[in-house]
């Protein structure tokens, strides 16, 4: 647990051990962090220094930073002088004709299964020699490591800051909080993500304790998903478990506490609950409203849902009763907004502002960057899904009426600013003034941002690297490019079937990771004449984002001067784990201004085919996801700046400052907590 909490929040969680001289150990600590892009803070260092055997301790805090920025592996390319003396495509594959030939195996049409092709040739130290030691540079990243607390006040706060979020958890996050939920006391929390609560309830359910905070059908829903090892935001299928009878009371006795009037969510969710019956007995129970749940899962009985109410009005094209109707439930009015405006509902803005005091601050930031992508029509419809696949669809709506949307976002705003914090000064580091304010969780990794965040990067080379460990079967996994002009036209390529081109260059294909493998894709910004760069990382073969050891993608900038081998730990920008149901990643896009590169996170994955991907057969949906991502308009910080520039400063109010990271005061506002400034 030291080790996920120093991962998650950069403190490390205090030693118990015996007093002594330990400081020698402190500078060895801070030696190897900074190694890494990381400094240990003046506390730590002090505390190391006051303990007697702290080797182990350190060696702990180094291995979580260098898990934490993807260094635990060794990263060996193909080429091992690499990305120096990259060979032409052609004179490459016939290398690997003479090789074959050379030992006597005729060769077949795949290249593939020629033996000197995908497998690195050589030996981490052999490639190792053929790289100088890197010059470092200004330019690299330097991040605090600071001292928490003992690990017991590490870990519930952790759990606190995890339950309490304001904006739905990733998957990551939500697993964690599940370990965290059966080691921590709970208290009295106010847990706002119902698939939080779901979370803790079912620690509650395992240890037999009274369950909390469920009003809807749907809660129990996700609460059984849950405790079943399945998935509490209930997109994926769960195969429930069968449940002690103390746990089968539970769950009955809290639908039974439902109202009446919810039983309309259930046909959401049909099917489910049909399998979760199937599990709780219902019959066995003196719990009637419970049965009736289960009645109308198998339409036994008729409950009209609230849903169904809106659909009938919008049907008869009644669209002030649909919104008179909406009105009782002010989350989906809010979210139903761009339908009522199309279909010619009156007086929204009045109803809006009724509504807005009882939604939450992340609906509130989503409806106002929807609304300021629709006065005008957008090339194409990007839906991204709560599992990050992506789907596109021509954008056939026609765009909105100005000056009713102007009104709407007037309440809105006014609204976000009622609940912004007092603060006497405000301070924005410019680094962060093109970040997305989160109303989801986001990746798990290291430097991550939210889809749509923008950030820049100098240094006259970009490099990107994919790195993955297969579990049960050989898994080829690919990094490729698109190399686009100013209007997003395609330039060319790098991949394994163009291993240079335009300035860029691909460190070699690897195609069998049981120990782990790494690819590096090199851009050298005064060689290239693409002004955008998007990589992918496409599956050839075997197993997906979801069933390997572990897989990540990341990116790191060098000067020409710096030499260094390919992977240096302190030059990683970030890291970000590739988890997704689709078989193409996109993780983030590039733009080429001048001496910088300016980047831009998509968090998105491609369908794909079953087996060979390539970046041939996908690159024209690549350029239209790009273009639409840069187009688009998002709530960021800069927003939410001017939302404070038009709230009352209050003298006697602390100063607010917001920036990516913590510093050693620990007043900075991350972009972690920006969801908590907008308290509802």
């Amino acid at each position: 647990m030291r080790t996920t909490i120093i991962k998650k929040t950069l403190r490390v969680p205090t030693s118990d051990g015996a007093p002594g001289d330990g400081a020698a150990v402190a500078r060895q600590l801070d030696a190897a962090l900074i190694r890494s892009g990381f400094k240990a803070s003046r506390e730590l260092l002090e505390h190391v220094s006051g303990l007697a055997g702290a080797e182990d301790y350190a060696a702990e805090v180094v291995r979580a930073v260098k898990e934490l920025i993807g260094a635990r592996g060794q990263h060996n390319p193909y080429f091992k002088e690499f990305p120096h003396n990259v060979p032409d495509t052609l004179a490459f594959w016939w290398e690997c004709l003479r090789d074959a030939l050379e030992q006597g195996i005729a060769p077949t049409n795949n290249l593939l299964d020629l033996p000197k092709y995908g497998r690195v040739q050589h030996s981490y130290e052999e490639m190792l020699r053929a790289h100088d030691e890197l010059i470092p540079s200004l330019k690299d990243r330097i991040m605090l490591v600071h001292l928490g607390g003992t690990l017991e006040e590490e870990a519930q706060r952790l759990f606190e800051e995890l339950a309490t979020s304001p904006i739905p958890l990733a998957e990551n996050d939500r697993a964690l909080l599940g370990e965290l939920a059966v080691l921590c006391p709970d208290g009295e929390l106010d847990v706002p993500v119902r698939e939080n609560r779901a979370i803790l309830n079912a620690a509650r359910l395992v240890a037999q304790r009274p369950l909390q905070d469920i009003d809807t059908v749907t809660d129990v829903l996700r609460l059984a998903a849950e405790a079943s090892g399945g998935d509490v935001t209930l997109v994926e299928p769960t195969r429930f478990r069968s449940f002690r009878r103390p746990e089968r009371r539970a769950l009955l006795g809290a639908l039974n506490e439902v109202a009446e009037s919810k039983l309309g969510d259930v046909g959401q969710h049909r099917e489910a609950w049909k399998r979760l019956g199937e599990r709780l007995h219902p019959h066995e129970y003196p719990f009637e409203r419970a049965q009736d749940v289960f009645a109308v899962a198998r339409k036994e009985k008729v409950a009209r849902s609230f849903a169904g109410q809106v659909e009938l009005a919008f049907a008869q094209n009644d669209a002030d009763r649909a919104a008179g109707i909406l009105a009782k439930a002010p989350g989906l009015l809010l979210r139903q907004l761009d339908r009522l405006l199309r279909n010619g509902a009156g007086n929204l803005a009045a109803r809006v502002e009724a509504a807005v005091p009882e939604v939450s601050s992340r609906v509130l930031v989503s409806v106002l960057e929807h609304l300021s992508n629709r006065t005008t029509p957008d090339a194409a419809r990007i839906f991204p899904t709560r599992a990050r696949r992506v789907w596109i669809a021509d954008d056939a709506r026609e765009p909105l009426d100005p000056q009713a949307v102007a009104a709407i976002v007037e309440v809105v705003e006014n609204e976000l600013i009622r609940r912004l914090p007092e603060c006497s000064e405000l301070v924005v580091d410019d680094e962060v003034l093109d970040v997305v304010v989160p109303v989801s969780g986001t990746e798990e990794g290291f430097g991550v941002l939210p889809r749509g965040s923008k950030f820049w990067l100098e240094g006259d080379v970009l490099r990107f690297f994919v790195h993955w460990r297969q579990h049960a079967k050989r898994t080829d996994y690919d990094l490729s490019a698109v190399l686009l002009d100013e209007r997003f036209e395609y330039q060319g390529q790098v991949s394994w079937t163009q291993l240079k081109q335009d300035g860029a260059f691909y460190s070699g294909d690897v195609t069998d990771a049981w120990n782990g493998a790494t690819e590096f894709i090199d851009v050298h910004r005064i060689n290239t004449n693409a002004k955008y760069v998007v990589p992918q990382v496409n599956i050839f073969s075997g197993e997906g984002f979801d069933d390997v050891a572990e897989s990540m993608f990341g990116f790191m900038s060098r000067d020409l001067d710096q030499m260094g081998k390919p992977f240096e730990p302190s030059t990683v920008r970030a890291r970000s784990a590739m988890r997704g149901k689709g078989k193409v990643a996109l993780p983030v896009m590039f733009e080429r201004e001048g001496d910088t590169w300016f980047g831009t996170w998509l968090h998105l994955y491609l369908r794909g085919t079953s087996w060979g991907n390539r970046v041939e057969e996908n690159r024209d949906v690549v350029k239209l996801i790009a273009a639409a991502a840069l187009r688009r308009k998002y709530f960021t910080v800069a927003r939410l700046k001017d939302l404070f520039a038009r709230k009352e400063s209050t003298m006697d109010s602390p100063v607010l400052r917001i920036g990516l990271t913590q510093d050693e005061t620990g007043t900075v506002t991350t972009v972690s907590e920006l969801g908590k400034l907008l308290s509802d």
